[in-house]
């Protein structure tokens, strides 16, 4: 075999492990990085892991374009000809994936301005779910199904952060005309301030209940409302205990919720 060829053999094959080993190496310091600032708090590591999924995919595609362009000169091919076709497409491309572009950049700013994280639930594009992968081009969210959404980051106007910083859990409760309301709202601090006492629920509450009173009247019923302030992935188990132990307890005070009439709702 030449010796021309194998040296070039020899070259490439030394290339690409370069090349990988630079990618491995890249990758256990951002995966070191990102235990790192785990170390600080759930929600630093819920930055370090989001921003981390999109370098790792910008670390793949650089490291793979000096390589490729490493073999070419290795073997001594004129990149003329490439350069040509590469502006050609890129003049064909511009034109047909703006789309694309926006997406890129919206999802650089997502990250920038740390509008969520992966783990957070959020609604976005008429969706909601659990942000699961952050990529350069789409966000993909889980909903409560366990279906997976793809939202183009170019798609994404307002964003609802339904996990961020704190949670708050608003009860709104109906009782039937003529209940005594004061004794339904000292029922109603009473349950929420065990709730927040109890053991087991309190990692999930930040602090005591407001009892807001009455909230709303119609013809079937009185409504109060109370504010619980809760950990951002705690408000929806917590509202659920809440509104199983104020069920229980209005139905051991003889407590009545509006029946509505027949075909209608509460």
């Amino acid at each position: 075999m030449d010796e021309t060829v194998v040296s070039g053999l020899v070259a490439t094959g030394v290339t690409v492990a370069i090349g990988l080993g630079a990618y491995w190496l890249l990758s256990r310091l951002g995966v070191a990085w990102v235990d790192r600032m785990g170390r600080r708090g759930r929600e630093d590591a819920a930055r370090a892991s989001t921003l981390w999924s999109m370098i790792r995919q910008v670390v793949a595609v650089v490291v793979g374009i000096i390589v490729v362009l490493t073999i070419l000169s290795i073997w001594d091919i004129s990149l003329t000809p490439f350069v040509a076709v590469g502006s050609a497409v890129g003049v064909a491309v511009g034109l047909g994936a703006q789309g694309l572009v926006a997406d890129v950049i919206a999802g650089f700013f997502m990250l920038a301005e740390d509008q969520f994280s992966i783990g957070d639930w959020i609604s976005v594009a008429g969706v909601d779910g659990e942000v699961s992968e952050i990529r350069l081009r789409v966000t993909v969210l889980r909903d409560i199904d366990g279906n997976a959404h793809y939202v183009p980051n170019g798609e994404i106007r307002v964003t609802t952060n339904m996990t961020k910083v704190q949670g708050q859990v608003v009860i709104d409760l109906k009782v039937a005309s003529g209940s005594p309301i004061p004794q339904v709202l000292e029922f109603l601090r009473e349950e929420l301030t065990d709730l927040g006492e109890d053991a087991e629920w309190q990692e999930r509450i930040r602090g005591e209940p407001e009892i807001l009173g009455v909230q709303d009247l119609d013809g079937l019923g009185v409504t109060v409302r109370a504010l619980m302030p809760t950990t951002p992935d705690g408000k929806w188990s917590v509202r659920r205990e809440a509104l199983r132990r104020i069920s229980e307890r209005f139905d051991e005070e003889g407590i009545e919720l509006p029946i509505p009439p027949y075909g209608g709702e509460v």
